[in-house]
């Protein structure tokens, strides 16, 4: 499968972020848009409560199994929204690193929020991302 995604940093802007700026994709993407990747077991119950990295980590290991499915990998990603319930700077840290890590140099633009609450009970972590492939 070809990879047309493009990531774009700016000399002009902070190196501090750990993420590009920006991301392309060709014209003749397809686009895949991910629903929410949360922390759920195959059972429907919440994985690792109470812990941010094993929520996190349980949350990118289901956006794989999803990516796979759409015909995609973590390297197809262009976007990331990572969503963190909790009003301290240090969860929604810990949270990112996982995230971070899980995408090694494939560093794509994110924002990061902390959240007042999610949908699932006990759920600390959510992913969104989007997508893009070049169908051979």
């Amino acid at each position: 499968m070809a990879r047309g995604i493009t990531l774009i940093r700016s000399s002009a802007l902070s190196d501090v972020a750990e993420y590009a700026y920006a991301a392309t994709a060709p014209a003749q993407s397809r686009l895949i848009f991910l629903a929410g990747s949360c922390p759920l077991n195959a059972d429907g119950s919440t994985a690792a409560i109470g812990d941010y990295a094993g929520q996190a980590a349980k949350a990118v290991e289901n956006m794989r199994v999803v990516l796979a499915e759409a015909g995609a990998s973590l390297h197809d990603v262009i976007s990331t929204r990572v969503l963190v319930a909790s009003t301290r700077q240090e969860d929604l840290v810990t949270a990112w690193e996982v995230v971070r890590d899980s995408f090694g140099d494939h560093d794509v633009p994110s924002t990061l929020m902390g959240v007042t609450v999610l949908g699932y009970d006990d759920q600390l972590v959510e992913i969104e991302a989007v997508a893009a492939v070049l169908d051979s």
